[in-house]
């Protein structure tokens, strides 16, 4: 089975929220990256989660806000919005944080759910999931899973396994 198909079965996505996202981020000529959970996806053995998270550079929301119309919901949870659909189990966050607003420049095309996006580089995919885990709103459970990608995802990796070990997260 390819990796779109999968992925879409297994979210349920009956109404094709991530396609149409996918096009109207690809007809705006939005500048945008894969970060999270689908982005340790591409660079290390895949894992199955619901979720897609982009981040958007910066001025990106306001211009693109307005083509998410129905059957998309947009909702506003400060620092994402969230995209849903009728019919789909899909989540898209769209995150809007500050400290992101750099990783679209540096994103480097990669495989992803079975297509070729702009994906986070492997430092700032890192930096993203040490944010999420150092992050006391969030969900303990959420915390978690964050921490638990990064070994995972840094052991599958040997040239970023000891640059990880010898990071200082302070900054």
């Amino acid at each position: 089975m390819q990796a779109a198909t999968f992925w879409k079965t297994v979210t349920l996505d009956h109404a094709d929220l991530l396609e149409q996202t996918l096009e109207i981020l690809e007809e705006a000529g939005a500048h945008y990256c894969v970060i999270g959970g689908q982005a340790v996806n591409a660079y290390a053995e895949p894992v199955v989660s619901l979720d897609l998270d982009l981040a958007l550079a910066p001025g990106e929301l306001e211009r693109l806000g307005a083509l998410f119309g129905p059957p998309i919901r947009v909702e506003r949870f400060e620092p994402s919005v969230h995209l849903s659909a009728p019919g789909s189990d899909l989540r898209i966050q769209l995150q809007v944080d500050t400290r992101y607003e750099g990783f679209p420049a540096r994103a480097e095309v990669r495989e992803v759910l079975g297509h070729r996006l702009p994906v986070a580089r492997l430092g700032d995919v890192m930096r993203g999931k040490v944010w999420a885990a150092s992050d006391p709103s969030r969900r303990a459970s959420k915390r978690q899973k964050d921490l638990a990608d990064t070994p995972g995802f840094s052991s599958n990796i040997p040239s970023y396994a000891s640059w990880f070990r010898k990071r200082s997260w302070s900054d």
